[in-house]
């Protein structure tokens, strides 16, 4: 199909979401980017926030990302992330938690726990951002 791309969500232990969709978008460490069928060939690095798929047939998804890569070529989109998940089976209660712990952790002055601290954070934040948007 001319009008859609072919998009695949990937974690690092599975496949989160694959369709044929009417558009992408993503956030990048350069800012925002929307992704149409005819895209340019690109290759960017994800900020932690929530992507979002229109499939062909006109259902939306959100998606929690961690970072990680978003790739496109030949009609094909690909964001891949260490951490993602659907935001329909996140819960804004749960997510405002997890950004609470991650908070705490990142105010912990041990500096053993920093790098952990902050891919909770990343993740959480993350996930409070695409159950607000799937909500």
């Amino acid at each position: 199909m001319a009008d859609s791309l072919k998009v695949k969500v990937v974690s690092a232990d599975r496949i989160i979401w694959e369709g044929e969709a009417t558009n992408v978008v993503a956030r990048t460490t350069e800012g925002d980017v929307g992704i149409l069928p005819g895209h340019s060939p690109m290759l960017s690095v994800l900020a932690p926030s929530a992507c979002e798929v229109v499939s062909v047939d006109g259902t939306r998804e959100v998606f929690a990302v961690d970072g990680g890569f978003v790739s496109v070529a030949a009609g094909e989109v690909s964001v891949l992330s260490e951490f993602a998940t659907l935001g329909r089976e996140l819960s804004v209660s749960d997510a405002e938690k997890l950004l609470a712990e991650a908070e705490a952790m990142l105010n912990d002055a041990d500096p053993d726990n920093d790098e952990q601290a902050r891919t909770m954070h990343n993740r959480a934040t993350a996930q409070l951002k695409a159950a607000h948007r799937a909500a």
